[in-house]
């Protein structure tokens, strides 16, 4: 399979929304999926404020994330695997841009109200409660030390 350039891999991050997180379990690997959004530099993630996912974020913030892109019939995919350091954004103002970064997602994408389960609330909130009330934590990736980033022939071709 063909390696994916930084431009590549990028721009994959950029169109896509759901990331699956690896964290390291008790005896296994634990994996969770994650909405996040993508500021050109860091990858954001929002996870509610209890289950596992935090117990094993607490215990070791080292995961690797594993984002992919791929047509129904399997005929184009591509994914990208970056092992980094999760750290919680405690900035008052930084989690105000980030949480305002993911309502703008979740109404740009025109996700199911059903999104707002996942994050802590009800599916009856507006996507913006996101930014009023604190019912999750906002996690960021740091010191990425390894990328891979892999596709297809065919996707290579695009």
């Amino acid at each position: 399979m063909p390696d994916m350039g930084k431009r590549e891999y990028d721009k994959l991050i950029m169109e896509q929304y759901i990331a699956r997180i690896v964290f390291k379990g008790e005896k296994y690997p634990y994996i969770a999926p994650f909405l996040y959004v993508f500021d050109g530099k860091y990858l954001y993630f929002l996870s509610t404020r209890y289950g596992k996912k935090l117990k094993y974020f607490r215990q070791n913030p080292y995961i690797t994330v594993e984002i992919e892109r791929y047509d129904p019939d399997l005929s184009n995919y591509a994914f990208v695997s970056l092992s980094g350091h999760l750290v919680e954004v405690i900035d008052e103002v930084s989690k105000r841009e980030v949480r305002d970064h993911f309502v703008r997602l979740i109404r740009e994408k025109d996700l199911s109200e059903n999104i707002m389960i996942a994050l802590g609330h009800s599916s009856q909130d507006p996507p913006e409660a996101l930014v009023h009330e604190e019912r999750n934590v906002i996690w960021k990736l740091t010191e990425v030390r390894k990328i891979t980033g892999l596709k297809n022939h065919t996707a290579a071709e695009e």
